[in-house]
């Protein structure tokens, strides 16, 4: 049995191509720090015959928290003030590390046809926003009687 010698990975031009393929260019990467590239992230479940989609908007207050459904796609809009104005912050040199995000946030997606949007139940409670879409009555499995003939 041979014991391969280790092989350096090879030039910065290598690291980039893979580091490309995977995450995107750099300027890709960047870019997506800017508050307008920001979402919000979404959990979805298949809960019996609901779907719940659980979003996390921390820092937001209810009435910053838009939700609306349109052509089975559901949207979520939600805005957080920061405690200094974004373009303060961009411009002083104070700052050595800033993550907390600010501004407007934003979310769609596209839900199947047999959701019952007219009695969709939402619920928010500590920068968590769940939103429960129960099965149309009329797309829910049925059980067929089977008669002896």
């Amino acid at each position: 049995m041979a014991i391969e010698k280790w092989q350096n990975f090879g030039s910065v031009r290598d690291f980039d191509d893979l580091f490309n393929r995977f995450l995107g260019t750099r300027s890709q990467v960047a870019r997506s720090t800017e508050p307008e590239a920001w979402s919000i992230p979404l959990d979805v479940v298949q809960e019996g015959e609901s779907l719940v989609v659980t979003a996390s908007v921390p820092g937001t207050s209810k009435d910053k928290i838009d939700v609306s459904v349109d052509d089975n796609v559901l949207t979520i809009k939600a805005e957080t003030a920061g405690s200094v104005d974004t373009d303060t912050a961009k411009s002083s040199d104070g700052y050595l590390l800033r993550e907390r995000r600010t501004g407007s946030y934003y979310r769609a997606l596209r839900l199947p046809e047999t959701v019952d949007y007219e009695n969709a139940e939402s619920t928010f409670a500590n920068g968590v926003l769940t939103i429960k879409l129960p099965k149309l009555e009329s797309k829910k499995a049925r059980k067929l009687e089977i008669s002896a003939v």
